[in-house]
């Protein structure tokens, strides 16, 4: 059994619930933006972070190496405690917490962060796959240069089933069947394509690493109006598929269009560890998630 740890004044006091290195990461990186721990300021050394949460050091060890790929931290090391980063460097590159930047700028360094942990989840729901098979990149990078070392990955992704008539992309003006087949004909294309890249990448981790990976679509009955990541259980990354019209060639055939450019959406970040309006709205985001995998959705196969 676990002592009982004393208080100031000498009397014991119960253990301190048990907590993941990510619960314990969400704790220091909320008092890192509170401004409890200030820019500069040095981290208690790791037995103390890990007398206080009631976790074991490693644990403790993996919550500041998340933080410090978030670039939160600086100076990680064995032989002294972590520094806390000074504000315009972690803002430059530690994600949209604060403001909101295109999908393409704000996705990879949250998913990047996410790697850092021995069980990577994430969940997408999108039009295609090709601002997280982008994404993917930078942490597939940093897993072959020894950088970040996963032991298990699990990606569910959420889109649109090939048998549905798509409110977007479609044909701006009259109708026109020729021209809707032609578009759907197009995403359909790019749907199964980038998924494929995004799983094969994945999953060739087994081999090359040994990490445990597991890849899943489902097909929705509907085209999603936004756009949603979850990353390991404690951020909920949202934007909108804002439409606009414009012409485009295809096929030698120049065509009127309502298209999003998904990969240039304003990409929002809520946080557990952000306040309660963030923690609801991540837990809120995960129950829909789960909610839309066990219902309506179907079996999805990558194909033409």
């Amino acid at each position: 059994m676990e002592p009982e740890h004393a208080s100031a004044n000498g009397r014991k006091r119960p253990q301190p619930p048990h907590r993941s290195p990510h619960e314990v990461a969400d704790e220091l990186r909320a008092r890192i933006r509170s401004g409890a721990l200030r820019p500069g300021q040095r981290m208690p050394t790791q037995a103390q972070l890990a007398d206080e949460f009631g976790v074991e050091r490693a644990a403790v060890r993996q919550a500041l190496r998340i933080l410090h790929a978030e670039r939160l931290l600086t100076n990680l090391s064995k032989g002294s405690p972590a520094t806390v980063a000074i504000p315009d460097r972690a803002a430059a590159t530690a994600g949209p917490a604060a403001v909101p930047l295109p999908t393409t700028v704000a996705l990879a360094p949250r998913v990047a962060a996410a790697f850092a942990a021995p069980h990577v989840r994430i969940d997408a729901l999108c039009l295609t796959s090709v601002s997280l098979t982008l994404a993917i990149g930078e942490p597939l990078r940093r897993i072959h240069a020894g950088e970040l070392k996963p032991a298990k990955v699990d990606v569910r992704v959420l889109l649109p089933s090939r048998d549905i008539a798509l409110a977007f992309p479609a044909p701006a003006g009259p109708a026109d069947p020729a021209g809707a087949d032609l578009l759907h004909r197009r995403w359909l294309a790019q749907r199964n394509a980038q998924g494929q890249v995004l799983r094969h990448n994945l999953r060739a981790l087994r081999a090359s690493h040994g990490v445990d990976v597991r890849v899943s679509f489902r097909a929705l009955p509907f085209t999603p109006p936004v756009k949603l990541y979850l990353v390991n259980g404690s951020e909920a990354l949202f934007a909108y598929y804002t439409l606009r019209r414009r012409e485009e060639e295809i096929d030698h055939e120049q065509l009127q269009l309502y298209d999003a450019e998904g990969t240039r959406s304003m990409l929002f970040s809520f946080e557990r560890g952000a306040g309660l309006r963030d923690a609801a709205f991540v837990e809120q985001s995960r129950l829909w998630f789960d909610a839309l995998w066990e219902t309506i959705s179907t079996e999805l196969q990558l194909t033409g």
